[in-house]
């Protein structure tokens, strides 16, 4: 079965280091993430786990640390319990952040793959802007 790939740009007027730091500490993730709770070690084949409420439903997503470069780039594999779907390696889908200075602004590309139609592309491309203008909001005061 085909799978699309989402691929969004964003300029944050900030250094990597604050964008970096805004992506990797579960406390500030908390503030524009909705309130999810990140827990990492940030190891290369460690577990990453989200986990909250949502519209009064618990979740607890998961995936693994795939890559790590500090101050430019984030893979990790993910499957989220509101997908409908099974927990097995096929049902998971692979998230890349990567950070590169522009000036005095950094470009954060994400890209999501495994994803199964347009609508659910038009619907993960929504959260992810939701969710970068919340930490963009927060981290550029």
């Amino acid at each position: 079965m085909e799978t699309l790939t989402l691929n969004l740009s964003f300029l944050i007027n900030v250094p990597v280091q604050k964008v970096w730091t805004a992506l990797t500490d579960p406390e500030i993730v908390k503030q524009y993430f909705f309130g999810t709770k990140l827990q990492t070690s940030w190891k290369i084949g460690d577990p990453i786990t989200f986990s909250g409420e949502w519209e009064g439903k618990e979740y607890i997503d998961k995936g693994t640390v795939l890559q790590i470069e500090t101050g430019r780039l984030i893979a990790y594999n993910y499957w989220s319990s509101f997908s409908g779907k099974e927990d097995k390696p096929e049902n998971y889908a692979n998230i890349t952040y990567q950070l590169e200075q522009e000036g005095n602004q950094t470009k954060l590309t994400i890209q999501q793959d495994s994803i199964a139609d347009q609508q659910a592309l038009a619907h993960s491309e929504q959260n992810w802007k939701m969710v970068v203008n919340s930490m963009k909001e927060l981290i550029e005061k």
